[in-house]
């Protein structure tokens, strides 16, 4: 069975994007690669991005206390997603494959530019991002993250469907191929 090699990054939701991004850059060490008026990404290492933390520009609802009631994420501040990388392209797909069969599909898939990506809902409905990298190393894929543009047309990547990515990875498709242009 195929398995995660790391657990990649956390985004939280927000609406004190600055004053998070500050707090979190100052006690991990972290700098800011990319950000906009609505996302933040930092890393404290080689990774392009470790904590992201986003602003839906819409008043978000506080936490519910711990009392057995989780709230779905969407409309509160907190964990928006958490997200595990996979070794190979050939891996992310096989491990869809092998959901697929006992009937957990992704509710996403998005090709972000810097990594191929399949958000499922668990069973609370947090989300889970399975992933493979789109590069070799992370010194391209921070430079990657480092040149976009806040007014790209894209922010967030391309959408596909996992079936095709399938018979394409059958196909001899290389994830160097996956960077998306936005």
């Amino acid at each position: 069975m195929t398995r995660p090699k790391k657990l990649s990054h956390l985004v939280l939701q927000t609406n004190r994007r600055e004053q998070m991004r500050d707090w979190y850059c100052t006690v991990l060490g972290a700098e800011v690669l990319h950000e906009n008026d609505a996302i933040s990404f930092i890393s404290y290492d080689d990774e392009h991005h470790r904590v992201a933390f986003i602003d839906p520009k819409v008043p978000l609802a506080d936490k519910v206390p711990s009392d057995g009631k989780t709230a779905r994420a969407g409309n509160e501040v907190g964990l928006h997603h958490m997200a595990f990388t996979f070794a190979s392209l050939g891996e992310l797909t096989e491990n869809y494959q092998r959901l697929k069969a006992v009937g957990i599909a992704p509710h996403r898939c998005v090709n972000h530019g810097v990594t191929t990506s399949m958000y499922y809902y668990d069973p609370d409905r947090n989300q889970v991002e399975l992933l493979v990298d789109n590069f070799a190393n992370m010194t391209d894929a921070q430079a990657y993250m480092r040149r976009r543009s806040p007014a790209d047309k894209n922010p967030v990547g391309v959408d596909y469907n996992p079936d095709d990515l399938v018979d394409r990875v059958r196909d001899g498709l290389r994830v160097e191929e996956l960077v998306a242009i936005n």
